[in-house]
């Protein structure tokens, strides 16, 4: 199959994908924040792929999407890629969902009952894409800039 990849913003795609998740497969789980719905966070380029935060009512994860096939590696669902970004190597998993195909998911918060509202968890997300690429000079919280200076370098390990 091929891969999908993104010319624009795919973040309508995957609040659209994970609302769906959330109603087949999470609705009613006692660890959901009732609190929190699905927002896509940040996406933006970051060479040649997508990247942004996806808070849901049961977890934050940082998401790579495609939007080059040429560099695109893909990585079995459950199969984890350390991905290497000016805070460190991070482990990403791989996932497909049909609205948005294949895409590589970091989970970052596993328990979202600490946050008491949607505006922490975005303002959570924003922050956790600035760290990661170290980007410390964006001064509005509503815009992250997904610039590195470094190229971003794969390591395929076993799950």
């Amino acid at each position: 199959m091929a891969v999908k990849v993104f010319a624009q913003d795919p973040s309508a795609q995957v609040e659209h994908a994970f609302r769906r998740i959330e109603a087949e497969r999470m609705a009613g789980l006692p660890f959901c924040n009732a609190a929190l719905r699905v927002e896509a966070v940040g996406f933006a380029r970051h060479e040649d792929q997508w990247l942004g935060a996806l808070v849901t009512p049961w977890t934050l994860n940082l998401i790579l999407l495609p939007g080059s096939a040429a560099t695109w590696i893909s990585a079995p669902e459950g199969r984890r890629l350390m991905i290497a970004y000016p805070a460190g190597e991070f482990p990403f998993l791989g996932g497909c969902e049909d609205e948005i195909g294949e895409y590589l998911a970091c989970p970052l918060i596993a328990s979202m009952a600490q946050f008491v509202d949607q505006e922490t968890a975005r303002l959570s997300a924003r922050a956790s894409l600035i760290a990661l690429l170290g980007d410390h000079k964006t001064a509005d919280p509503d815009t992250v800039e997904v610039e590195s200076p470094s190229r971003r370098r794969l390591f395929v390990r076993g799950s």
